[in-house]
């Protein structure tokens, strides 16, 4: 399939660069870094050779939310932000972008994402996770009440807002403990992400703000196979969660889901038959997966050809308002 847009593909400057490294053996870094920090020719050519049209950009993970000095973490992000608002200025039917907000701060992140969508031209905003917030092991989630005018002001903006993933604190990951094989992608990721989700659908805040849009990787972080059981059970057990409808309804109704990084035929038709072809949207995950892979894939997989051309294209131009012909 030609003019794809991904969704899920990311960026880093000097400032985040290594957040990544941990995650890569010593002799593939150096390749990796080099694709993470091109933002210019290397990375269109490999969209042109794998019908990618567009890209929407973002910067990679923890980094911000990790930056728990107030100061540091704003002026990182401002610093992001314009790196990737020059490639889209440079690339302007090519790249879309993401914006990296400092929560640490909930007024700045305000602040920023309002610069970034109304100045810079982003068409959402992406946030790793919890944030570390003026010492390293004081941390937030996002349903915390001192976020809650972030959220309006999303909810204002209209635009997107892409929760992904980052490794759990180090105090609430014992699960895992003495088995470091199954942190980061491979496991820590999706269930960290998808805990936070149920965080904040739990919290009330999509009673609050009922009209914003939640994006997930990763086909959904587990969760598009295992909302039923969690509304079942909560239903059943009456635990008191201060909500309106079943955790299942706000999956159906202000969330949205992404190929990234999970190139299988089976699961994307299971995350289809359970949340429709029209709430899931094509991503690689570049540079962590590969374009090509992930292209080859998703042209191939056995789905319907108005199926691929939503996912792969027309539910994002829909979603971000994109101005593609």
């Amino acid at each position: 399939m030609n003019n794809k847009i991904g969704l899920e593909e990311t960026f880093a400057i000097p400032e985040t660069l290594g957040c990544s490294e941990k995650y890569f053996p010593k002799e593939v870094w150096p390749k990796f870094a080099a694709a993470i920090t091109d933002l210019m020719d290397e990375r269109i050519r490999l969209m042109d050779e794998n019908g990618m049209e567009v890209m929407i950009l973002s910067l990679n993970a923890p980094a911000i939310q990790a930056s728990y000095n107030r100061k540091e973490a704003i002026e990182t992000a401002k610093k992001a932000n314009d790196t990737m608002a020059e490639a889209m200025q440079k690339f302007p039917k090519r790249y879309r972008g993401f914006a990296a907000l400092p929560m640490q701060d909930p007024d700045a992140a305000i602040l920023e994402a309002q610069r970034a969508v109304k100045e810079l031209g982003c068409v959402g905003v992406l946030v790793n996770g919890y944030s570390q917030i003026d010492t390293e092991d004081n941390y937030k989630y996002l349903d915390d009440p001192i976020y809650r005018d972030f959220w309006a002001e999303i909810e204002k903006l209209d635009v997107p807002f892409y929760l992904h993933p980052r490794e759990p604190m180090p105090c609430n990951n014992g699960s895992v403990e003495g088995h470091p094989w199954l942190n980061g992608a491979a496991w820590t990721f999706g269930t960290e992400t998808a805990t936070h989700a149920l965080r904040l659908i739990c919290s009330g805040l999509f009673d609050e703000f009922p009209n914003l849009k939640i994006i997930l990787g990763h086909l959904g972080e587990t969760l598009p196979w295992t909302m039923w059981r969690i509304s079942n059970r909560m239903k059943r057990e009456q635990r008191g969660a201060p909500i309106k409808l079943s955790v299942s309804d706000y999956l159906l109704k202000n969330f949205w889901y992404t190929t990234s990084g999970h190139h299988r035929t089976q699961t994307l038709v299971n995350v289809m038959s359970e949340v429709g072809s029209d709430r899931i949207l094509f991503a690689t995950d570049f540079p962590f997966e590969s374009v090509p892979e992930a292209c080859e894939w998703f042209d191939n997989c056995s789905i319907s050809e108005n199926d691929r051309l939503k996912i792969g294209r027309t539910n994002a131009i829909k979603l971000f308002n994109l101005d593609l012909e």
